[in-house]
């Protein structure tokens, strides 16, 4: 069993010589060629498919409001931003730009600042994965070809 070259049929497969290309088709298809032989039939043991279960994936993400957050949590501690970037080793022009909002920090450095300044910065989200149904195969074959050359 296996799926036709040319119109997806799942089906015993031929070798078949159509046109000056071997292919492996169903038995229908293969009256257009010269049939080669039989495909060989897997062997008896069937293949269990794997299902996988949506297990939610845990994504890290900064919350919306992380530039009033750091600078808010910064005068506190009267420190300055170039006092603050020092601090952390990180440009004063970064630490400007990510407290106007003009620059979103990376999960890394939303970390590092976390830690320096004692505040929550990331958030971890679950993204569920939806299990779809299995559907006709992506796989395009020959027939598929042809139909969509004759619209």
């Amino acid at each position: 069993m296996g799926i036709c070259d040319m119109c997806g049929k799942e089906d015993e497969l031929y070798r078949t010589e159509i046109e000056g290309s071997v292919i492996r088709v169903c038995k229908n298809c293969a009256r257009y060629g010269k049939v080669l032989s039989e495909v060989k039939k897997m062997s008896p043991v069937k293949l269990k498919k794997i299902q996988h279960k949506a297990e939610p994936e845990v994504v890290p993400l900064i919350v919306f409001d992380y530039a009033q957050k750091i600078k808010k949590k910064r005068q506190s501690l009267q420190m300055q931003q170039e006092e603050f970037a020092k601090q952390i080793n990180e440009k004063v022009s970064l630490i400007h730009n990510i407290e106007t909002g003009h620059a979103k920090p990376s999960i890394a450095l939303a970390r590092k600042i976390e830690r320096f300044l004692k505040i929550t910065l990331i958030e971890e989200y679950e993204e569920q994965q939806t299990n779809k149904k299995e559907e006709k195969s992506d796989v395009m074959t020959i027939g598929d070809l042809i139909k969509s050359k004759l619209k």
